[in-house]
């Protein structure tokens, strides 16, 4: 959970058994001064005046080398918005390097959904303390800084403005580099953790979509929704003035024992990895790129849980205007009358649709899971294949880091986490939206757009490698995989059965 990092440092360093090290390591590590982001940027200014370039990140640790990179050498801002910053190993790192960059003067912005804030108070303050780094907490009042009295009472007396939370994902950097998609910061979003792993997307947008999304960040940023977590708790922890508060941090995030010392050669050959991705072709310069976000509360509440937002309205434009085929991956597939009479429309006109879930054996979110469980007879008479994936999916080996399979003598389990789809071999969606209710009717969410065969043709080769049987299950009237679990997991997930479809 985000600020997790600042509770376990500054207890680790407490401890007598963990002091600071004799070596320093952070010595050992120089960034290099003579590049920049402009300077990577300067030969294609001309084409992000009117274009979009667009390129598709698969591969978790690229992806995560991608944020790193950006923020060493950002120059101005780096603003942030994540539903979950979770301070692993990864998310060390990441925080080291927002920290210096707010000390090189870059002015960092961050906002994080109240309901996982998962740290000390203290230690969010003083990590929100650093003269060029702002927090906000997007609708407090369910978590940070509340009783177990106060939170029972937001969700019995408020519960649609409880549960309204922000799902968004956007990492902009300089005004002009974004990546946004599925991924959370944690290791399992990375292909990093030692015993489950997330299949998911990120995208990389330069120049003209990019003030679109700076745009939806600032709207975040200005809402009411969105508290200075200075202005939420009012005592200042005693430490806010010291000069070396985050030099335990440092030490941590350069220590090589800490983490896997390839990331930091990955980082340092970003450029090299940055002109190789600009030559291959596959960084696509296009105009007909949309980033649509939902606003703030995202509805007005008139229809109970229910009105949507913008990003529920594009996808449902394109399910209905689909003309051959619709491919899906969504980790989390809770289905209502209306998406199903969607689907069910589309297949009668003659669009082949397949979508790709978790199994059951795969999930993370049992209480999701059982709500796709209650309706997937239902969806499957529709006319739509579905497909499950398999936790020990043969293409986890492709995806795991080298790191990552030359340390352990196990596989990781997959679990699939993103959230895309196809539209007739052109249209590519790529974001934070779960087919469920809560993105549709109560998170707010963004997705990408883009208008391209090209990029298309890359995201529709990863699917279909995934749909194959040695990746995932498909789902028929007469089978499931369920029974791949064991009867305790199934026992859990039928437990949840008694919570609404509308708040999964």
């Amino acid at each position: 959970m985000f600020f997790l990092f600042l509770s376990i440092i500054f207890a680790s360093c407490n401890n007598t058994q963990k002091a600071a090290p004799e070596t320093d390591f952070c010595a050992t590590i120089h960034r290099d001064e003579s590049t920049s982001l402009s300077q990577e940027l300067a030969s294609l200014n001309a084409k992000m005046e009117t274009q979009t370039g667009v390129y598709v990140l698969e591969d978790g640790s690229g992806s995560m080398v991608a944020r790193a990179w950006l923020s060493e050498y950002a120059e101005e801002t780096i603003d942030i918005q994540y539903f979950i910053f979770s301070m692993d190993n990864v998310g060390l790192i990441a925080c080291d390097y927002l920290i210096r960059a707010a000390d090189r003067g870059v002015k960092v912005r961050i906002i994080v959904d109240d309901i996982m804030v998962d740290a000390d108070i203290e230690d969010i303050l003083t990590f929100a303390s650093h003269e060029n780094i702002t927090v906000k907490i997007y609708n407090p009042g369910v978590n940070l800084g509340k009783n177990l009295f106060h939170k029972i009472k937001k969700f019995t007396t408020d519960f649609r403005a409880a549960n309204q939370r922000m799902h968004n994902k956007t990492f902009i950097v300089d005004g002009k580099v974004v990546i946004t998609g599925g991924r959370n910061i944690a290791d399992e979003y990375f292909d990093y953790d030692h015993q489950y792993n997330f299949r998911d997307r990120d995208i990389l947008l330069l120049g003209k979509t990019s003030q679109t999304v700076n745009s939806s960040f600032n709207e975040f940023w200005n809402d009411d929704l969105s508290k200075d977590v200075t202005t939420i708790i009012k005592d200042i922890p005693a430490n806010v003035t010291a000069e070396n508060k985050f030099d335990k941090l440092h030490e941590y995030a350069c220590n090589p024992e800490n983490f896997w010392p390839q990331v930091r050669e990955r980082i340092a050959n970003l450029p090299n990895t940055f002109k190789a991705i600009k030559d291959s072709g596959n960084l696509v310069w296009l105009e007909d790129v949309q980033f649509i976000s939902d606003q703030p509360g995202k509805n007005d509440g008139k229809n109970g849980l229910g009105g949507g937002g913008f990003s529920t309205t594009a996808l449902i434009e394109l399910v209905k205007n689909a003309k051959s085929s619709i491919e899906i991956q969504s980790p989390y597939l809770i289905t209502s009358s209306l998406s199903q009479k969607l689907f069910k429309e589309a297949s009668e006109r003659g669009v082949k649709i397949r979508i790709l879930t978790n199994s059951l054996a795969s999930t993370d979110n049992l209480e999701a899971f059982s709500g796709y469980q209650n309706d997937r007879e239902t969806l499957l008479k529709t006319g739509v294949r579905i497909f499950e994936f398999r936790p020990d999916a043969e293409e986890r080996t492709k995806i795991m880091t080298g790191e990552l399979q030359a340390t352990l003598e196990h596989k990781p389990i997959f679990g699939l986490h993103a959230k895309s789809m196809v539209v007739d071999n052109r249209i590519t969606v790529v974001g934070t939206f779960n087919l469920d209710p809560r993105s549709a009717n109560l998170n707010t969410e963004c997705v990408v757009i883009v208008n391209s065969p090209q990029i298309a043709e890359g995201v529709l080769k990863g699917m279909e490698i995934e749909f194959k049987p040695e990746n995932s299950w498909e789902t028929t009237i007469d089978f499931n995989p369920d029974a791949e679990v064991g009867n305790y997991k199934r026992l859990k997930t039928w437990t949840r059965k008694i919570l609404p479809n509308s708040i999964l």
